[in-house]
């Protein structure tokens, strides 16, 4: 029979000598043990499956360091000896959701064309199989983008101009650019809460990232009206494009691509040597812009979670 638990300081050992073998993105010990230590990894949020005494699965719930519950299962694995790996996987966040109060996501990491290669593919549908199961299932596929100053640093053009603002101006233009987002979550998060609560909560999630206040601004034509805006961030790991958009009477002129490239050489003047982005999948006009702009698609995110769909 197999038990389902959360860990105690005594299991370190057992959780950091787990190697995921399949190609999908995992957790390595020496991540684990730091983010372990800064409080975003926890042992009351890392679960483990038991058969007999010994571990035949584990899930890697991460958080923030001043949170009270994780917000994103990052690693899942189960032993192939079990035989049915998605059922035990199921059970395996099962238990965790049990005891966390809000929506949470689990992100499954491949190459892209994971379709055509049959290990990748095998990897990743035990996996979303698992987490459909456990309630996990609302689905949307994200692609990674990355920029480093050997791809070229793009020129501005000049259509449009930058300028720093107060939040109250930054929370109108969110809210411009939440009508008729086509970013999944922003959707969401609309029908299930509304625009002014959507933007709220997005402006504070970047309010609270790592990155800094003072890199925001807001884009102008210029007539003085306001197109958009870019917000560079970071994580807790490299900078990032963070949250960029255009109002929608000025979209379908290019201008998405002035706002990344704003972005791009607001980092790269800090003298960063890697960007990171995502958009999702269905998001073409994005996806295209991130091209234009010299990024490199890297990678495929699954992203699997359990709040309310569009």
């Amino acid at each position: 029979m197999i038990s389902y638990r959360a860990t105690a300081a005594a299991d370190l050992n057992r959780v950091t000598s787990w190697v995921v073998t399949e190609p999908v993105g995992w957790i390595r010990a020496d991540r684990y043990v730091a983010e372990l230590a800064e409080g975003m990894y926890r042992p009351e949020w890392t679960w483990i499956a038991e058969h007999d005494g010994r571990v035949v699965g584990r899930a890697l719930w991460w958080g923030s360091k001043a949170g009270l519950h994780p917000v994103a299962l990052d690693c899942l694995d189960v032993d192939p000896a079990v035989g049915n790996r998605a059922a035990v996987a199921a059970e395996l966040i099962r238990a965790a959701l049990a005891g966390f109060p809000e929506p949470v996501q689990y992100e499954i990491k491949v190459a892209g064309g994971w379709r055509e290669h049959p290990a990748t593919s095998a990897a990743m549908e035990w996996r979303r199989a698992a987490a459909h199961a456990a309630g996990l299932t609302r689905e949307v596929e994200r692609l990674q983008f990355e920029w480093a100053p050997a791809d070229g640093l793009p020129p501005a053009a000049g259509r449009l101009q930058f300028a720093k603002a107060s939040d109250e101006e930054f929370l109108a233009v969110f809210k411009r650019i939440a009508e008729g987002s086509l970013d999944a979550q922003t959707r969401a998060n609309v029908v299930a809460k509304g625009v002014d609560a959507t933007a709220r909560e997005e402006m504070d999630f970047y309010l609270r990232a790592p990155g800094k206040r003072e890199w925001w601004r807001i884009a102008y034509t210029r007539e003085g009206e306001v197109a958009g805006m870019a917000i560079p961030s970071a994580t807790p790991y490299n900078v990032n494009v963070g949250y960029l958009g255009v109002v929608p009477e000025f979209r379908g002129r290019g201008y998405v691509d002035e706002v990344l490239t704003e972005i791009t050489r607001l980092h790269a003047a800090n003298g960063e040597s890697r960007i990171t982005a995502t958009t999702d999948l269905g998001n073409a006009p994005m996806a295209a812009a991130f091209g234009r702009v010299g990024y490199r698609n890297t990678e495929i995110r699954i992203n699997l979670s359990n709040d309310i769909e569009p």
